[in-house]
């Protein structure tokens, strides 16, 4: 008889427990500010942050940022050998942990090993063609009345209006909310969890610690929020992934516990919406900036035909599948990614030991004229079938990661960001002030630091 018990947790014996970390003085670089380190001139600017370091130090260098000191690898060698990981020497729960630990505790990105497999394994059906399209069905509605709202203005601040709007359709498609007083609580709790991600002061005091303080506030408001609606979506048959998580067995039988959904839930609120708010924001502007492209899209949309994007029409898409992957390789969301070392590895040239920190920074290699013709211009036939830059090297394109890390909300970021902008397309034109330069924030996700303000003429 099948075992019915929840899946289990994360096994010492199958993955290799983090060594003791060794310093890494023999690696060329800096440490920076007392306690902080370099923390800061990251958060900045993480590209010109990497870019200093590739010029000053190469490849490979010493860096101390978030919270400990870490190896800094800039190339796509280097992406490949971490992601794909094929020794299995690199720990991901060790790497984010520090980071993201409090926050997103035992998200998939947070797993290891066998531990990483199984439950992966059971959340796939969420993501295949069939409740993707559920999804589909699901998010119209809001896509259509936030643009018709948009249209309808002569001005707008994109970033808050279309955060806005994923964030209402991550509550709708992920947890089936309704109420308009639910799905503010949850996105403003579910707010303060992501900026809480690059606080410094990783302490609840009193002013210099309350982002964090905030950040854990809303996490446990999230906890309960979910938990408390786990046994009604155990009991249905709604096609929310909130639902999909709660019915999921794999062959044996095993299940998510409780705790695994809600822990499952608010990391996957926070990877498939940030994804697609950022990856919208970027369109968006590099359309205004450019509006032969935004023409270009918009004859393909009428080529597609229909007032809104069908499952059928989702690969049909193909040119807007260019534009949002030049979006994503100028300004990924993850502007970085870490894994901790439990075995020395060597990589460029150099030798690093157990227990190092390593981070890769797609923020960099997006960029890198190696792989990258003009790599600051936006470009997207750079995608396209006669230029495929992107295959130049399988690793030098990773917004979504690799390996078996690969994100798996990825085809409904895809998804999302089509059938956005094929009503968009539609529906309104946009432009910018003249010589108006968007002032990006890259970390923790990229967005704009003025919102965005675009002019906006009905269709």
């Amino acid at each position: 008889m099948p075992d019915n018990s929840a899946i289990p947790r994360y096994c010492d014996a199958e993955v290799p427990p983090s060594a003791t970390r060794h310093d890494l003085r023999h690696v060329p670089g800096t440490s920076g500010l007392p306690i902080v380190g370099q923390t800061l001139e990251f958060l900045r600017d993480p590209l010109s942050f990497t870019r200093s370091q590739h010029r000053r130090f190469g490849n490979v260098s010493r860096v101390n940022f978030l919270f400990c000191e870490r190896a800094c690898l800039l190339s796509a060698d280097a992406n490949a050998l971490l992601l794909r990981d094929r020794e299995g020497i690199f720990s991901a729960h060790d790497g984010w942990t520090p980071i993201l630990g409090d926050l997103f505790p035992h998200g998939l990105m947070l797993r290891d090993g066998a531990d990483h497999k199984h439950h992966r394994r059971l959340m796939q059906p969420a993501f295949r063609k069939e409740a993707l399209d559920a999804y589909l069905e699901r998010m119209q509605p809001h896509i259509q009345a936030a643009v018709r709202a948009w249209a309808g203005q002569s001005q707008l601040h994109f970033y808050p209006a279309v955060k806005k709007l994923t964030l209402g359709i991550a509550a709708d498609c992920f947890l089936g909310l309704e109420l308009q007083s639910e799905i503010d609580a949850v996105n403003s709790a579910f707010t303060d969890v992501v900026e809480a991600s690059t606080a410094v002061v990783r302490v609840p005091i009193p002013l210099a610690g309350r982002k964090y303080a905030r950040g854990l506030r809303g996490r446990r408001f999230l906890e309960d929020f979910i938990a408390a609606r786990i046994p009604d979506h155990r009991r249905g048959t709604a096609n929310d992934l909130l639902s999909q998580l709660c019915h999921a067995r794999d062959e044996e039988g095993a299940h998510y516990s409780d705790e695994d959904v809600v822990n499952h839930m608010i990391f996957l609120m926070m990877a498939a919406h940030d994804t697609t708010t950022s990856a919208l924001t970027t369109i968006v502007y590099a359309l205004a900036a450019h509006p032969e492209w935004q023409q270009r899209l918009r004859a393909d949309v009428a080529r597609i035909g229909g007032e809104r994007l069908s499952p059928e029409q989702v690969e049909a898409a193909a040119l807007t599948n260019q534009v949002l992957r030049e979006a994503l390789r100028l300004y990924p969301p993850l502007t970085t990614m870490v894994r901790q070392a439990t075995r020395p590895f060597s990589i460029d040239g150099v030798d690093l030991p157990a227990g190092t920190s390593a981070a890769i920074f797609p923020v960099f290699t997006h960029r890198d004229p190696q792989w990258w013709s003009e790599p600051d211009s936006f470009d997207p036939e750079r995608f396209g079938p006669d230029r495929a830059e992107h295959r130049r090297h399988p690793f030098a394109w990773v917004p979504f990661g690799g390996g078996a890390h690969m994100c798996l909300g990825l085809h409904f970021a895809e998804m999302q960001v089509k059938a956005v902008m094929h009503v968009m397309l539609r529906q309104m034109a946009w432009t910018v002030d003249a010589g108006y330069t968007m002032p990006y924030q890259l970390a923790p996700i990229a967005k704009p630091r003025d919102g965005l303000p675009i002019r906006i003429e009905s269709r």
